[in-house]
Formats: structure tokens, sequence, C-alpha cells
């Protein structure tokens, strides 16, 4: 077998790896409109044919940055789901009931056509013949291209819990996987549909996902349970100090919480645990992370460790016509699983493929997960970085506050239950600004109350949206939150920034300032959970 060849021929089964478990069934960081974008000069790409495998929030972002370049006529985008490219960070607000699933739509697909972009749903790729250029679909059909990137996203983890899948290989009807929307709908059809609508559900997994989910039952009157194996809720984001403060306000919404613990066995009597616990329950929700689905780039014969290994042009190590971003993608060693830096490495690869100097440098990450009952922000990765530790804790009113400190600049942190100050601290993370001996303490201090939420504090320059990078000032420059949307994209990423935008809107000059029916228009609700996680 040649270097460039993909091998032999294989089953579908033994070839594809879909994007569920088995069922019971830098232009873009600056949130350039590309509706009003005239092309920019690039280099010699005329003709280049750019096919991009995936459908997700990456993959959508990358789109919109080729269009902006003039190479909309030149991409076709091949996405395994029936749906045009989504919000998957929403999914909990459809399960909630909060938005309808047409509402996550990033672009709708006349958006695309009238671009030129070639997007073909329901599109499962199998094979990528790199030593012909081509793409092989399940239907045999084959598709050249020039360039060829992979945005496949992550696949859930499926923990190893004897009786969640039958003899015949598919699921207890009793479990389900959330990751997409069709995973939403069926959720929804069994809270709906089914003779016995469930009264309990437990939730495997104490993550971002694992309580965004849990959030969205409880919302619809089921009462859940967390089972989590580490020793606190968000382990890989806070300290046990700050898990203990979540623990206490998912008791608020009803929920149980088991720590320490691990689901073993699914039986007739309900879910059992190693701590010799059985929960009975009618439902299980799978939340316990996912892995790179990267099976694309194995068969191609690309270097995968834990994801699609790329250089700072993300561009595979083995193929300088292949590219990965997102959560298939691997830079420095690093797998992100955040919308914001997938969404910069659309940025930078389509500079690349328009033929213009770029390079990804990673991503300082900040994940929100924000309701009116539960608030998290984390910087970076609190539990990891070395530095002086800066923290304040109320437990009464069930607040968290922590700044990881080093050489004067905050390198990571985390901060539950109060985030009056979080755009202060995300501005000075993101810029590494070197701070005075007492400012980290000062910056954690909650918000005097003269001064209401703070918002109107923030410089123009500060950075409100780190999915798409925009500031302060080009929110307070909209007239409206469909402004802002449009031309910004900010609030269309994981929706953490919408509080704060919202806030600096309502805050505008005397004579600019919008009334509250423009507010409460949007399709942004005030008690909307949004988490950026998984997005690819």
């Amino acid at each position: 077998m040649s270097e460039q060849s993909v091998g032999r021929a294989a089953s579908a089964s033994e070839r594809v790896e879909t994007n569920t478990v088995p069922t019971s069934a830098t232009v873009d960081r600056v949130g350039l409109d590309t509706d009003s974008l005239v092309p920019r000069e690039s280099g010699s790409t005329s003709g280049r044919r750019i096919v991009i495998i995936g459908g997700g929030m990456a993959a959508a972002r990358l789109v919109e940055g080729l269009v902006a370049r003039g190479l909309g006529p030149q991409t076709t985008v091949l996405a395994e789901e029936q749906h045009v490219p989504y919000n998957r960070i929403l999914l909990s607000a459809v399960l909630e009931g909060t938005h309808r699933p047409g509402a996550l739509a990033l672009r709708e697909k006349q958006w695309y056509a009238d671009r030129g972009v070639d997007l073909r749903l329901n599109s499962l790729v199998v094979d990528i013949h790199r030593d012909t250029k081509t793409v092989e679909l399940a239907d045999r059909t084959r598709v050249p291209y020039d360039a060829v990137v992979l945005a496949t996203g992550a696949i859930p983890t499926l923990p190893p819990i004897r009786g969640v899948v039958r003899m015949d290989g598919s699921m207890d009807p009793r479990v389900q996987a959330f990751r997409s929307l069709d995973d939403c709908a069926r959720l929804l059809d069994t809270l709906r549909d089914n003779p016995r609508i469930p009264r309990s559900a437990v939730i495997v997994g104490g993550g971002l996902l694992g309580l965004q989910v849990s959030r969205a039952l409880a919302v619809r009157g089921i009462e859940t349970e967390i089972v989590e194996g580490r020793d606190h809720l968000l382990s890989s984001q806070v300290d046990a100090s700050a898990g203990k403060v979540l623990k206490r306000s998912m008791a608020k919404l009803g929920t149980q919480v088991y720590l320490g613990a691990r689901a073993t066995r699914l039986t007739e009597e309900g879910l059992k645990l190693d701590n010799g616990y059985t929960l009975e329950t009618d439902l299980v929700v799978l939340t316990a992370g996912g892995r790179p689905r990267a099976n694309l780039a194995r068969r191609a014969e690309l270097t995968v460790n834990r994801g699609i290994v790329v250089d700072d042009q993300l561009r595979s190590v083995d193929d300088p016509d292949v590219y990965a971003i997102g959560d298939c993608a691997e830079h420095n060693a690093t797998v992100t699983g955040f919308v914001s830096p997938a969404w910069e490495q659309a940025g930078v690869l389509a500079d690349v493929l328009a033929g213009n100097q770029a390079a990804y440098e990673g991503h300082r990450v900040v994940a929100r997960l924000r309701a009116t009952d539960l608030d998290v922000c984390v910087l970076g990765e609190p539990e990891n970085e070395t530095g002086e530790v800066v923290e304040i804790a109320n437990p009464v009113k069930g607040t968290h506050r922590k700044l990881v400190v080093r050489d004067g600049r905050i390198v990571a942190g985390a901060l539950v239950g109060d985030l009056s100050r979080v755009g202060l601290i995300t501005q000075a993370f993101d810029r590494q600004t070197v701070l005075g001996e007492h400012e980290a303490g000062q910056l954690l201090l909650p918000e005097p109350s003269s001064s209401g939420s703070g918002i109107p504090q923030l410089p123009d320059d500060a950075e409100v949206c780190a999915c798409a990078g925009v500031s302060a000032g080009r929110i307070r420059a909209c007239r409206s939150l469909e402004d802002v949307r449009d031309s910004t994209r900010a609030t269309t990423g994981c929706g953490g920034c919408a509080p704060t935008v919202r806030q600096l809107l309502a805050t505008r000059p005397s004579g600019s300032q919008l009334n509250a029916s423009q507010i409460s228009a949007s399709q942004i609700s005030n008690g909307q959970l949004s988490v950026e996680g998984t997005t690819s």
C-alpha cells in the first residue's frame, strides 16, 4: 500500500464512524458580516475545489469565512445530518422548551445556495482517497477535491455500563444520548409520546453537558439525578469548593447528585451503582464526554493521536491538501472541544485556503454556563495551572470566585454564582494584562451596588463575545439584538454573552437607547441555560 492510498475496501460498519451511539430507533474573530462583505484580494486560488466534511459549528464558520473571501462557489459541504448547520450549544434550550428546533439554524439553506455553496445534507463520507484526491460517500459517489477539510467533530463516549446495549446491538429504550438535534428530537419524543411518560431521569456525567441536560429536564418537572464518577461536579474545570457550590445549586432545582460513584449495570429495577445503590429511573441520559471523530483520518493513514494532528495552518502533518478544525483536530497536543477556538481555527483556515498568510497559535478558552439559577464561567484550566491563587467564597450566597495569577497575569480562573464582573476579568485574561499587586483580588469583589451590573464600565475595546471576538464598542454600535447577531455573530455561539449584550444595548447613550419591546423581542431568553461545549 502506497503512502497516499487509503488501503483495502471495507464494509460500511467497519469504516464508518457515525456521530451517534446506538439508538433504539482572522476575519471571523472580529465577527464581520459576510452578507455585506466585498471579497478580498487573495492568493492564487481560482477554481480550487474545497470540500468540507462535516456540518457542525466549525464547518459553518469556515463556510462564512470562505464566502467572505469570494470562495463560496468553489466550496462543497458534505453534512451527515439532515439539518443545516445549527447551534449545538442551544440544544438544551430546545429540550427545555424555550427554543424551537428550527431556531437553532446558523444560516438558512437558501443562504448557502445564494452564495454558490454546494451544501449536501444526508451525505455520509466513508473514505478519503488521497491518491486520487476524491471523497467517497456511502452511496459510492465520489467528490473530487483540491483541498479537503475534516470538521467531523466528536462522538459521545459510551460508558462501560452493562445492559445499556442489548444483545442485538440496539440501545435499551430507556437510554438516550444527547449530542445532536436528532438526539434531542428522540428525547423529546420519549417525553411526549411515551405511554409511560418518564417521571425520573438519571444523567450519567457531571460535566457541563450533564448540568445542562439535568436542568432542562428539571424545568420540565422530571425528577433528576446526576451520577458523577469523580469527587465533585465540573471536576475538569473547577476545584472541590466550587463543586460544592454547584451541588447546592443543583439541589435547589431538586436534583440529587451522587459523587464518586459509577454506574455499572442497567437492569429492570434501575441503574446500579458501584456503591451499592440502585436508582429507579424511567430514563438514562448519557453525557459522559466525547472523543475526536477521527476514523476517516485513520483510514486515510493520517497521523492521529487524540485528534487529527495539524500544524499552525491547520494542515495535516502528512498531507498538504488535508486540513482539520474543531473538535476532531489536535494542535500542539491540544484538543479544544469548545466553540471559540473552533471558530478561530475556521477564520485562520479560511485565510490559508484563500492564499493569505495566517497561523493558528492556540486560544485562551472561556467556557460559560449561565441561567437565572446557575452561573459558571471557567477561564483556561484552573485545576492545571500553577501560580498565586486568589480566592473568595461565600457558601451562604452560593458564590465561589477564584483566579490563578502568574507574573501578574491571570492564567486561569473559575467564577461560580456571581458573574457581575466577568467582562472585566475575561478582558484581563484574554489580553494577558499585567495587574497591580491587589488588582486580582479587587476584580473578585462584588460589583458595588451603586454601579448596578457594572456593564457600562466596560471599555469599548473590551471583548464581550469570546466566540466571535466582538468588543463592547461594536455591541454599543448596534441598534438591536438582531443587528448584533447579523453584523457581529455575537450571541450565536455559546450564548454566554447574551446577558452582557442585552445590558450594553439597554445602557447605550441617551437618544439611542433601545426600548423594552426591542429587547424582549429577542430570541435570547433571560433564563436560558447556555454552555460553550463540544460543537463542531
